[in-house]
């Protein structure tokens, strides 16, 4: 080995190095991008797979490796159907550039307001028992969601929040979409979610909220209008039965900032 690096020239250095490195970041943001979705456990399965077919060549038991070798081929084609979600994803960020540099995010104080603001109206909301779905877009553009609902394009507050899940008003039934700190429409239809293992007592709201974070990056709020509990959903599960300041310390802590209190609580539970 050493040899062979004396005989490489500076630059042929330089561009094994510069290969390597290339390969070695892609495959990080892969793992980062596919880390807490169903593609972690589809991963494994491929792998014991891959393992089997080396040991049944190993070990010369043709009927297996046969068998292994049809499986294999169909992994080509069932894999980019398999993997749909994670592969839309894989390409949003990397046509606005986020494999290479971050979005841009709110200041700090901006939003510690936000999330203050919409854990104040979950509270409002859990109490009176009003379902509602708050979507908070991260890295993964929601546009194509924005555009099932009505564009509001309004300052987050918890007022505007809970007005707009009124019962009987007209966009009760929807997702409210937040992106930075603007309400950018209401009344979205979010995707439901086809996982199989989740629990029979989860109604539409939970499903939806779970199947967007399945296909994205987004945070979901779920209130439950039966029993006015507080979940929220991120990577395709959900964390159920929150109080305000949980709720406040789990979303402080996902979009990466410090965890504050909330003074507005102080003497309002018992």
């Amino acid at each position: 080995m050493l040899a062979q690096l004396r005989l490489m020239g500076f630059w042929d250095i330089v561009r094994t190095v510069l290969d390597i490195s290339i390969v070695a970041y892609v495959l990080y943001r892969l793992l980062l991008l596919i880390r807490g979705t169903r593609a972690v456990q589809l991963i494994k399965g491929v792998t014991v797979l891959f393992i089997a077919s080396w040991a049944s060549e190993l070990l010369n038991l043709s009927a297996v490796r046969f068998l292994l070798d049809k499986a294999q081929v169909a992994l080509v084609v069932a894999l980019p159907i398999v993997f749909q979600p994670e592969l839309r994803r894989a390409l949003e960020q990397l046509g606005r550039g986020g494999f290479i540099v971050r979005t841009p995010q709110l200041g700090e104080e901006e939003l510690v307001r936000v999330i203050a603001d919409v854990v104040r109206a979950v509270g409002v909301l859990s109490k009176n028992k009003t379902g509602a779905l708050i979507v908070l877009e991260r890295e993964s553009g929601l546009k194509e969601v924005a555009e099932t609902g009505t564009a509001i394009d309004g300052r987050v507050s918890a007022e505007l929040l809970i007005n707009i899940f009124m019962p009987h008003t007209p966009l009760e039934d929807g997702a409210v979409l937040i992106r930075g700190n603007r309400v950018i429409a209401a009344g979205c239809f979010l995707p439901l979610s086809e996982n199989p293992d989740l629990s029979r007592d989860l109604g539409a709201r939970h499903r939806a909220a779970i199947g967007l974070t399945e296909e994205s990056d987004a945070l979901v709020v779920v209130v439950s209008e039966e029993t006015g509990a507080i979940s929220l959903a991120n990577a395709g599960k959900l964390i159920r039965h929150l109080d305000q300041e949980t709720l406040n310390e789990m979303l402080s802590a996902m979009t990466n900032r410090p965890v504050t209190g909330l003074p507005w609580l102080r003497g309002t539970e018992s």
